[in-house]
């Protein structure tokens, strides 16, 4: 039998400079990988879907603004307006609100406030920690990261853009 792990609060692993804290990944668990993070205002993570990965997403301060489902109709700059064929739209989330992605599902999350929330964000299978450390590396000196350059590394983490990613200084599930 192995012993479990406990950690007191702010522990973990920093990502760069992304906000995130890795709290459990896969050298842990071969299941999972558990993040805490913080989400700056303005910051959208855009809406985008893995093949592979399931994603569970769990406020613990601020507000959110939610999307998991695939839209009927996809427009190109903002999911915002999106709606799903049974009429689900954009969900705010508070305090306490969770949000579970199935493999497949489009999803985001944006800070439309102007105070940073934070939440913690788990990720099955375990290793998007991976993506989040190269994710890091790539910023070139003195500017942003080259645009083809993300969209390798996303591609290469099962990782597939639909809407873009806006706003600095947040975490790039």
């Amino acid at each position: 039998m192995t012993d479990g792990l406990i950690l007191p609060p702010g522990a973990g692993r920093p990502i760069g400079n992304s906000g995130m804290t890795l709290k459990l990944g896969e050298e842990t668990s071969g299941l999972w990988s558990v993040f805490e993070t913080v989400v700056q205002p303005g910051f959208d993570v855009g809406a985008h879907f893995h093949h592979e990965a399931e994603e569970l997403f769990y406020i613990l301060d601020g507000e959110l603004d939610l999307l998991a489902f695939n839209p009927s109709v996809r427009t190109e700059g903002d999911w915002q307006a999106w709606e799903s064929a049974s009429g689900d739209k954009v969900a705010r989330g508070t305090t306490g609100s969770l949000m579970y992605v199935p493999a497949g599902c489009a999803h985001a999350f944006a800070n439309p406030g102007t105070t940073p929330a934070r939440m913690l964000f788990l990720v099955a299978p375990a290793g998007h920690e991976n993506y989040l450390r190269e994710l890091a590396d790539l910023p070139a000196a003195g500017g942003p990261p080259d645009p083809s350059a993300i969209s390798e590394l996303r591609a290469r983490h099962d990782i597939h853009q639909l809407t873009p990613l806006r706003g600095g200084g947040g975490p790039r599930p």
